[in-house]
């Protein structure tokens, strides 16, 4: 087996993994293999790789990365690369529309044209206090903070509260966050979602801390991380 084969078989099982997480959404242990296989896989794939298995051209991706709708991330030696979680969803995207039996020529660009609807209608900046942007650095980044949080708030699910315990549990096997930080939004998640959604709005010096450490974040779309990023400055 190559290399690049053995990518693409992490990728596959890590996918697998993924929907197994959704079926069974209390099991720590299929967190904690996928986690481990992540890690081996890197955390991000080139951007031919993820081109070549969504099955789509590598110039189509070019130009949705280009565009905003793909994120990607500079590696340390460089490298402008597709986050596996994301690009896990743009599979889970590609896989649906395949299923649904609808026949287009670019299959993703369903899920790309809805997140950039989703953008267009946010406005971040009715999300906070607009006398208290364009500020101090530090400001303007626990307004976009707070932004993020309040737009996944507004249309939070019991799905993407099993998401985020599942990031959590997954900084957990790896070690990557305070154990105190983790106990409370552990506790916070065991919540109904009304109260959820009442800590990811809240305004106060303990919760911009605790944001610090959200499991909620990746969870908005790229197109709509990038108009709050625009928004509020």
């Amino acid at each position: 087996m190559t290399a690049t084969e053995r990518k693409k078989w992490l990728f596959r099982q890590i996918v697998r993994l993924r929907r197994a997480e959704r079926e069974v959404p209390g099991s720590r242990d299929i967190v904690a293999v996928r986690a481990e296989l992540e890690q081996e896989l890197g955390g991000t794939v080139s951007a031919s790789l993820a081109a070549s298995l969504l099955d789509v051209s590598h110039t189509a991706l070019r130009r949705w990365i280009g565009r905003g709708d793909v994120p990607v991330v500079t590696t340390s030696r460089g490298r402008r690369e597709v986050p596996v979680h994301a690009l896990v969803e743009l599979y889970e995207a590609v896989r649906e529309e395949r299923e649904s039996g609808r026949r287009r020529r670019h299959t993703l660009e369903p899920s790309m044209t809805a997140a950039r609807e989703r953008a267009d209608a946010l406005q971040p900046r009715d999300m906070v206090d607009r006398e208290a942007t364009a500020r101090e650095p530090h400001q303007v980044a626990r307004l976009r903070n707070l932004a993020y949080h309040r737009a996944l708030a507004r249309r939070l699910r019991r799905s993407t509260v099993d998401d985020a315990r599942h990031t959590l549990w997954e900084w957990r096997h790896r070690g990557t966050i305070d154990p105190r930080y983790a106990d409370e939004w552990e506790s916070i998640l065991e919540r109904p979602l009304p109260e959820i959604r009442r800590v990811l709005a809240s305004d106060d010096p303990h919760t911009d801390d605790l944001r610090q450490s959200s499991p909620f974040a990746g969870l908005l779309t790229e197109p709509e991380r990038r108009r709050i990023l625009a928004e509020i400055r």
